[in-house]
């Protein structure tokens, strides 16, 4: 069958009135097509903007602590060692500090580029330490995307009861597969002196 931009751009001249007339609703159901494709385009874009915006803007702020550049980009921002500290939700008196790899350039500006597994971290008793929940063990305390869709960094909380010790453990995982790069921090459960 012939498409009607195709028909379209003959003579009518030659056709008798019921070529015509086929010829015409042709064209008509042809530009309805197009209007739908165009719709169902425009509304998959729009959807996708909407996705990423919501992603960018989701993105928690965990209070960067500093930053080191380890290689230049020609365009957009150079790939970086991120320093962030954050605290343990339901333990008062511990901080935690942990660094990875972020990268940059154009991807890492658009918030697009998948950051490499490598993160160290650092929890330190700062006070005196009050447990305001259940502590469950495997529970998460920070999680930050590395990838738009499939990665992510995660920092877990144990409560090794014999030893009276939080630990704390940093990994990469994906949806299907994880990273076995991982580090560990302490925090040995200790009276606090008063001031």
């Amino acid at each position: 069958m012939t498409e009607p931009w195709i028909l379209s751009r003959f003579s009518t001249t030659g056709l008798n009135y019921t070529q015509q007339t086929l010829m015409n609703k042709l064209e008509r159901e042809g530009v309805r097509v197009m209007k739908r494709i165009g719709i169902i385009i425009g509304s998959v874009i729009l959807l996708a903007i909407l996705i990423f915006g919501w992603w960018v803007i989701s993105r928690p702020e965990r209070g960067t602590t500093g930053t080191v550049s380890t290689k230049f980009r020609w365009l957009g921002p150079n790939d970086k060692i991120v320093i962030d500290g954050f605290d343990d939700p339901k333990v008062q008196g511990v901080a935690c500090h942990i660094c990875r790899a972020q990268t940059g350039g154009v991807k890492g500006e658009l918030g697009v580029a998948e950051d490499t597994s490598d993160a160290s971290i650092a929890c330190r008793q700062i006070g005196p330490i009050k447990i305001t929940g259940e502590l469950e063990d495997g529970e998460r305390v920070f999680d930050e995307r590395r990838s738009l869709v499939f990665k992510s960094l995660q920092v877990v909380r144990f409560f090794d009861r014999e030893r009276n010790v939080l630990v704390y453990v940093a990994y990469s995982d994906r949806v299907i597969e994880g990273s076995p790069k991982n580090s560990i921090s302490t925090v040995p459960i200790m009276r606090w002196p008063a001031p």
